[in-house]
Order: structure tokens, then C-alpha cells, then sequence
């Protein structure tokens, strides 16, 4: 192999969510001389953004106070707010009154996340910044030495055997004074760098839940732009924790989204079949009579929270957005800490690079976030998540609610701070003590199936290229994940990827890795945590036109 072409920039980042935009922007707001570039591993920026949305505008309107007028994915502001709880049957309204003054989307606004990316990418190269899609970042240099240089691009036009084929590209080195990941969820940079700096040893285990969303266009006269309507209970037993959404959009779209924590027990749940029967329940299916569905998509969704999140800094680099966790869970948010805790790192790099400095730890950015805006929106809600893995739904809403009240009048809690527990992966129980979920066959009208549902997400890989789902023990895979657990990778799954199929010689473990989302389920809930995700071939994988 020869030598890598390299490429050298001020700061590299990786990721063209809100974190990296926020942050590119930011940097050049501070400083036009710097050079910075973005490396994004879908095809186009926002083509991998999934997220509910509802924005709490604030951070946007730190950074882009013109955005109000300038961005046509914003304009849909929040006209009324609904909570529900879901019966096998029926649904019974919460009034507002009740809920904490925090859960309020009074001021926000239903978007779609990926296109105000675009939006923001927009200006960030108009400031300056330098933004490449379609190349996926699978290395962080200087690993081996402890100081992170840069980052280096997947090669391209490797055949199965990993080996050159007749459209091979080397990949190429960005070389920077400073790296800042903003993978998302579960990134695998982010996974790298946390696990070889012990970016966690202080904080709690981090907890994720899996988030569907599906876009529908309806009839006229069901929709209500503005509406946003949050439930929980049916389809989900008290002891699952999760919820759903539905957020009226403008022209005549409504989102749907339902989100199912990945600390579940029984390894024949499938969170993709209870999405679906969630669309059945009476106070829910009226409203897709005579509708369609155009969307499709699915993700991880960081869960833990304040006591969760890891150290941000390591030599030559920061962590930023839901790469470290600041996702608000109770709120369903995290776009807006996402691009606070860019702008933020943006801050501290500024100082530090006329200071004159590189590779180091820039450990003031560390220090300031619990003292931050985003410190002061995941304190009052840090103990959601535990009181709803440890008492359940009914416990989790009494209690729940009773914390946010007490945080939001008192600025405390009788509980500090709760830990988490076992982390998702060890959740599981032997398939053995749980009965099997006999899930309804999908009628291709309000219910559907996970290979139509892929289609719709746009999702296409190079059928020959190595498969980047890594399982590291086959023999364990079957002897653990299919012998002991009954396969739940063919149910947590929401693509289709994983199937067991069973021949004479026994077993086998099937990947269809053309199927992958990129929603790192796999990564998260393997009970032996012997599959890791990895970065396919850049400008592989979904295409989320709206999502």
C-alpha cells in the first residue's frame, strides 16, 4: 500500500449533525482564518439525520439569530400539546396542568432535523468551512501514541476479502490541530476513543433506547399543523419502558415515532412489531384512514443523561452531541444540547488554538458543561430514566412526575442521584423464562413489514464490499445468542439484518448487511457484545430525504 494522501486543517470533525455544524460554524464565527472541514459518511448532509423533531429553538437562536426567516424547515411552531396514556383499548388524557413546567413544547417547533442540517451546512460553507460527504471516517490517528492527529477515510472499492478491487480508492489522512467527533449515537470513533482513553471510568453506564419514525401524508381534515401528542403504556408491558409521538408537520405530513429503551428483558420482544401494533390502538389508527406512508427510518437514541456522560476531552480531541450523551429524555430532546455543546467546545478550541496550542486536552470545555445551559437542562431530569428501568410505567409516572416538580419548584431532590444499573447488553434474560410474542401479520396499509420499511428508507450498500457488522466469535453467537437467548438479533433489529437459519449441519448466523439503518442496535443490545458496528463504505447505508 502506499503512503495515505494527507490533508491538514485546523480542526477535523467528524459528523455533519448539529453538534459538528454547530461547531464549524461557531469556529468560524470566532475566527474566519481558521481551516476546518467536516467529514460525513452519508452521501449527503442529513441523509443519515433521524430525529423526531421537535426543536427547542435556543441554541439556533445563539448561533443563527436569522434562521427564524432564512430557514423554511423551521416554520412550523407548536400549537398545542398532548399527553396520553395508552389501555389495551383506551386512552386517557393527562392534563397539562399536571405535567411539569419542563415538558412544555410552548416556543418550539415540529422540523425535520436532517434538512435543517442542510440548511446549517449551508452556512457553514458559506463562512468558509470545507464539508465532504460521502466519506466515512473509520480511523483515529494516533491512537497507538495517545494523541489523536486527525482522522482517516474508509478505503473504497474493496471486495469482500477486504482487498482491492478494480474501483479501488486508498483512503486519505485529515490531519488536525484538534478532532472533534459528532457521530451521533454510538459512533464508532466515539466508541474507540471513549474505551482507549477510559473516557467513562467516572461516569454511570450509558443507557440507549431504539427510536422508529415513519412519515405519513393525510387526509386534509386529520391534520392540525402544530399538534404534538406524546403517549406511553399499551402496547409496551408496565415493566418495558418507552413511548410514542405523533408531530403534525406542514404539508399535510404527520410524523409518527414510537421508542422502546433497550434495557428490555424478554428476548422475544420485537420494538419493531410493537411500533406497528402501536398504530392500531383506537385513539391512534383514525388518524392514518385514507393516508400513506412515505418514510421510513430508525436509530439509537442515547438515554443516561447528566450521570452518564462521559469525559469529554482526550488528547487532541472533544466529544460533542449525542456522542456524549446530552440527549434530554423526558423532553424527547437533543438537538438543541447538541449544538450548544458545539458551540461550546468551538469556544474553548478558539482560545486554544490562539494560544497557540495542539493535541493536547483542552480540559476547560470538560469543565464547563454541568455549569452550562446544557448542564442546567439534564440536572432537574437525571433521575427519569432510573425510575422508570427500577419501578416501571406506573411507578416511573408517579414518581417521575413528583421529581420534575420538586426540581422545577425546589432546584432539588429527595433522591440525588440515581445510578442506572447493568447496562442494556446485560439486561437480557434466557429465552426460556419469557413466553414468545405472537405479533399480528402487517396488512400493507397502517402496518408493515421490515424489508418494505427498509425500501422506504432508501438504504443501499455495495453488495461487495466487506460486511461491516463484525461478530469477533461465531461459535459463541450460536451457543449464547441463539442457544440461550433464543436469536433476539433478528427481532431488535429493525431492518431485517440478522437471521438464523437453520440447516442440517445446525444453526447459521446470516448477516444481510445491506439492510443496515446505521441504527448500531446490533452494537448496543448483543448480549455478549461480540457484534460491533463499523463504518460501511462512505455515502452507503439509508438516505432520509426528510427525517
Amino acid at each position: 500500500m502506499t503512503e495515505r494522501e494527507q490533508m491538514h486543517f485546523d480542526v477535523v470533525i467528524v459528523g455533519a449533525g448539529p453538534a459538528g455544524l454547530a461547531a464549524a460554524i461557531r469556529l468560524k464565527q470566532a475566527d474566519s482564518t481558521l481551516s476546518v472541514v467536516v467529514v460525513e459518511k452519508a452521501a449527503e448532509v442529513g441523509g443519515h439525520i433521524l430525529s423526531g423533531a421537535v426543536i427547542d429553538p435556543a441554541a439556533l437562536d445563539e448561533l443563527a439569530p436569522d434562521w427564524r426567516d432564512e430557514c423554511p424547515e423551521a416554520r412550523v411552531p407548536v400549537t398545542e400539546d398532548r399527553y396520553l396514556i395508552l389501555g389495551r383499548k383506551r386512552a386517557f388524557a393527562i392534563p397539562n396542568l399536571v405535567m411539569p413546567p419542563l415538558l412544555s413544547n410552548h416556543g418550539n417547533f415540529v422540523v425535520s432535523l436532517g434538512n435543517v442540517c442542510r440548511w446549517l451546512a449551508a452556512k457553514a460553507e458559506a463562512l468558509g468551512v470545507e464539508i465532504y460527504p460521502g466519506f466515512a471516517a473509520t480511523e483515529l490517528l494516533g491512537m497507538a501514541k495517545g494523541t489523536i492527529t486527525g482522522i482517516a477515510t474508509g478505503d473504497m472499492g474493496l471486495d469482500k476479502a477486504g482487498q482491492p478491487g478494480p474501483d479501488y480508492q486508498q483512503g486519505m489522512e485529515l490531519i488536525g490541530r484538534y478532532t472533534l467527533l459528532a457521530e451521533g449515537c454510538r459512533g464508532s470513533l466515539s466508541k474507540m476513543a471513549i474505551a482507549r482513553f477510559g473516557l467513562d471510568r467516572s461516569a454511570d453506564t450509558q443507557k440507549y433506547g431504539i427510536g422508529f419514525k415513519e412519515i405519513w401524508q393525510v387526509d386534509p381534515g386529520r391534520h392540525r399543523p402544530g399538534l404534538v401528542q406524546h403517549s406511553f403504556g399499551w402496547p409496551l408491558s408496565p415493566m418495558t419502558a418507552g413511548g410514542s409521538f405523533l408531530y403534525h408537520m406542514g404539508d399535510g405530513q404527520i410524523v409518527v415515532g414510537f421508542v422502546v429503551h433497550l434495557n428490555y428483558r424478554n428476548p422475544h420482544l420485537s420494538p419493531f412489531e410493537e411500533f406497528q401494533r402501536f398504530k392500531t390502538h383506537p385513539a391512534i389508527k383514525p388518524v392514518f384512514e385514507g393516508a400513506k406512508r412515505i418514510a421510513y427510518g430508525s436509530r439509537a437514541i442515547s438515554s443516561g443523561g447528566y450521570q452518564s456522560v462521559p469525559q469529554l476531552v482526550f488528547p487532541g480531541g472533544m466529544l460533542v452531541g449525542d456522542a456524549a450523551g446530552f440527549v434530554n429524555l423526558p423532553r424527547i430532546k437533543g438537538s438543541h444540547n447538541a449544538m450548544r455543546s458545539g458551540m461550546l467546545a468551538a469556544d474553548h478550541l478558539v482560545a486554544a488554538l490562539k494560544a497557540g496550542r495542539q493535541g493536547d486536552m483542552v480540559s476547560a470545555y470538560d469543565a464547563a458543561w454541568r455549569d452550562s445551559a446544557i448542564g442546567r437542562d439534564l440536572f432537574p431530569v437525571r433521575n427519569i430514566k432510573p425510575l422508570f428501568s427500577k419501578l416501571g410505567l406506573w411507578g416511573g409516572v408517579v414518581l417521575g412526575g413528583i421529581e420534575m416538580w420538586l426540581n422545577q419548584l425546589l432546584n432539588w431532590s429527595p433522591l440525588g442521584t440515581l445510578r442506572h444499573g447493568k447496562p442494556d447488553h446485560a439486561c437480557l434474560d434466557p429465552a426460556g423464562l419469557h413466553q414468545p410474542i405472537a405479533y399480528p401479520k402487517p396488512d400493507g396499509r397502517l402496518t408493515f413489514d421490515r424489508l418494505s420499511s427498509v425500501f422506504l428508507s432508501g438504504t443501499n450498500h455495495r453488495e461487495t464490499q466487506p460486511v461491516h457488522l463484525r461478530v469477533a466469535s461465531p461459535q459463541l453467537q450460536q451457543q449464547s445468542e441463539y442457544a440461550e437467548f433464543g436469536g433476539p438479533s433478528t427481532r431488535y433489529c429493525p431492518a431485517g439484518v440478522y437471521e438464523w437459519i437453520v440447516e442440517p449441519t445446525g444453526p447459521r448466523f446470516q448477516i444481510n448487511a445491506q439492510n443496515c439503518v446505521h441504527c448500531k442496535t446490533c452494537d448496543i443490545k448483543d448480549p455478549n457484545q461480540n457484534i460491533t458496528w463499523t463504518a460501511p463504505e462512505g455515502g452507503d447505508g439509508p438516505n432520509y430525504a426528510n427525517l
